[in-house]
């Protein structure tokens, strides 16, 4: 195990991890505990009773946090004429076609969300290898592949999160900064739950949401109670 810094161990002396706790108090003790010399992001993980090796059992998907996310995020878009146009009105911060392609060829990516109309994907396609890895591949299911390109920025700008489940069936997302008021974290936490269990794949079996942990960027994991999601 990795060592504990003076920080980090007055915290986990503070701290009963293995205890399970409510989410409104999981969300107050992280709060409490963010003490790092930046304003941390609070993160939710999620372990599903899934596998996502098979399509069936998936999990994947956009949620917007009705108190954003506390992030400046860059939005790259694949447009032409009018609607590029839209996108640079909307707030987008890197706007093109054959340029964006090149300059992405050549690793130069400036963005953090990637939209496209959809006749651009016939260009985009062929950076699949390059944005795809990144996860920055546009997507109809997502939105990011869609004529209404001032819709997909405004949203993305207001702290639309995508989510999607790794190998071993766990999605997890920030949602929010430590200096956020905890109600607003609490807002922005069951968002994002009620977001995945209406992404419940039909081919899971059993318990679907099986734990829950709440942590901020550099401080502790907590559990939390699962039958609280709902009720906190």
């Amino acid at each position: 195990m990795a060592k504990q810094g003076k920080r980090l161990k007055a915290i986990y002396a503070g701290l009963d991890i293995e205890k399970t706790y409510a989410l409104g108090d999981a969300i107050a003790m992280v709060k409490a505990n963010a003490k790092a010399k930046f304003d941390e992001t609070v993160e939710i993980s999620m372990n599903l009773g899934i596998d996502p090796r098979h399509a069936d059992q998936m999990v994947r998907g956009v949620v917007g946090l009705p108190n954003g996310t506390g992030k400046t995020v860059r939005i790259g878009v694949f447009a032409r004429g009018p609607k590029a146009e839209e996108a640079l009105a909307a707030g987008a911060d890197v706007v093109g076609s054959d340029d964006l392609a090149a300059a992405v060829q050549e690793g130069k990516i400036d963005f953090d969300r990637c939209i496209a109309t959809p006749d651009m994907m016939g260009l985009v396609g062929r950076l699949g290898k390059i944005l795809g890895p990144r996860g920055l591949m546009p997507n109809p299911r997502l939105g990011t592949v869609t004529m209404d390109v001032k819709g997909a920025v405004a949203a993305a700008k207001a702290g639309q999160v995508e989510f999607r489940a790794e190998k071993a069936g766990i999605v997890h997302a920030g949602i929010g900064k430590a200096s956020f008021d905890a109600d607003k974290l609490l807002e922005n936490a069951k968002a994002f739950v009620d977001a995945i269990n209406r992404a419940k794949p039909t081919g899971a079996k059993g318990t679907y949401v099986r734990k829950v942990a709440l942590s901020s960027s550099m401080g502790p994991g907590l559990k939390v109670d699962t039958a609280s999601l709902s009720g906190s």
